[in-house]
């Protein structure tokens, strides 16, 4: 242990995951007040691509989403449980193709627009401020292409002592 608490400073990250929080917890609102409990802003990507491509596999809908096997699985166990996906055993014994329910695709309609209507919005939020959140995004990676974040990390990094 080292003589002070890092974390008793304040954390940069907390008000970037606190934001991105709160914006969810709206779109989650939006879908509330139309009846669709059990519905979470997470699962709107999955259940479009899934009703544009048809049924696959979980590491095809992760590789198509830019997303890892393992929360594309959680995102499905989430959906599954919510009746809005079904799990079937796939070409393998390793594998289950996911494909939606009725539920699921009636709900799909009502995601694009909303998918749409959030584009949108960021967009408008976008002119908004004076550093577009895409533009900073799209800053951060370039940078970070430049110079890792763990290159970063090792830079800045003081080992204590063994």
């Amino acid at each position: 242990m080292t003589s002070s608490d890092p974390t008793s400073l304040p954390d940069p990250w907390h008000s970037l995951h606190e934001l991105l929080a709160a914006m969810d917890a709206e779109i989650e609102k939006v879908y509330i007040e139309r009846g669709m409990e059990g519905v979470r802003p997470r699962f709107a990507y999955p259940l479009i691509r899934l009703a544009h491509t048809g049924p696959l596999t979980i590491r095809e809908l992760a590789k198509s989403l830019g997303r890892s096997h393992s929360a594309v699985s959680q995102t499905v166990a989430a959906m599954r449980k919510e009746g809005l996906v079904t799990s079937e055993p796939g070409p393998d014994a390793r594998t289950r193709r996911i494909d939606l329910t009725e539920r699921g695709r009636s709900l799909v309609p009502f995601l694009e627009a909303e998918w749409r209507a959030t584009h949108a919005t960021v967009a408008e939020l976008d002119g908004e401020v004076p550093h577009a959140m895409t533009a900073v995004v799209q800053e951060v990676r370039r940078a970070l292409e430049a110079r890792s974040m763990r290159q970063r990390i090792l830079h800045h990094l003081v080992e204590p002592p063994r």
